[in-house]
């Protein structure tokens, strides 16, 4: 990646407008969010190329899909045979889940209620972007360091993160790795697809527990 490479999304966007994420998905938008089969689509796609980062090669292995919505992520990778546990602080879209086929629980991804050394991987999927997105923000900054720990804490040794997410900017993409790196012992990078193509731009980070590469 070029280290000269910048971005900055003009357009205002429904985290920026709303001062928390159930202020937006509530009523007839989450309905819409929920039951739309292009936005599945479109997930299902950063799913499977979140899936070629995490390299997982463990076949049963126990998956956390935090911030999982209405489930499109997770139903994927239950589809193909992971075991997964979905987590959203939204109760509403739990009830478009299988219930007991994906596991999920209400709760913050900046807290999940979870055991040290649970999960094998962990992935997130257009979600952070709700969490930190201001960086004179002394809440947000607190809500991604709780975050960072708490993933290192519950992720298996050699285990994997890939969130993917939408940052205003480089200067708060760039800033969301510092704090991760700065509060935890993960390695990892960025992965940008299609840069400089703002609306096929995907933006991954990738997490290492205890593995460098």
């Amino acid at each position: 990646m070029n280290t000269e490479y910048n971005f900055n999304v003009k357009k205002k966007r429904p985290e920026e407008e709303y001062g928390k994420v159930s202020d937006y998905f509530r009523g007839d938008i989450l309905n819409q969010y929920a039951t739309s089969k292009n936005m599945m689509k479109i997930q299902e796609k950063i799913t499977i190329r979140a899936l070629e980062l995490l390299d997982i090669k463990k076949k049963d292995a126990l998956i956390l899909d935090a911030g999982s919505g209405p489930g499109f992520a997770a139903t994927y990778l239950k589809e193909i045979g992971y075991r997964i546990v979905a987590l959203d602080i939204i109760p509403e879209f739990l009830y478009y889940y299988e219930i007991k086929e994906l596991n999920p629980i209400t709760a913050d991804m900046c807290f999940p209620p979870f055991k040290p050394n649970t999960f094998d991987a962990i992935i997130s999927i257009s979600a952070l972007q709700w969490i930190f997105r201001d960086l004179k923000d002394k809440m947000m900054y607190s809500m991604l360091k709780n975050l960072s720990i708490s993933f290192y804490k519950i992720l298996k040794p050699n285990g994997r993160v890939v969130i993917q997410f939408y940052p205003k900017n480089k200067e708060i993409m760039d800033n969301t790795g510092k704090i991760i790196v700065k509060h935890t012992d993960f390695s990892g990078n960025f992965i940008i697809d299609n840069p400089n193509r703002q609306k096929k731009r995907k933006i991954f980070l990738l997490l290492n527990k205890n593995r460098n590469f």
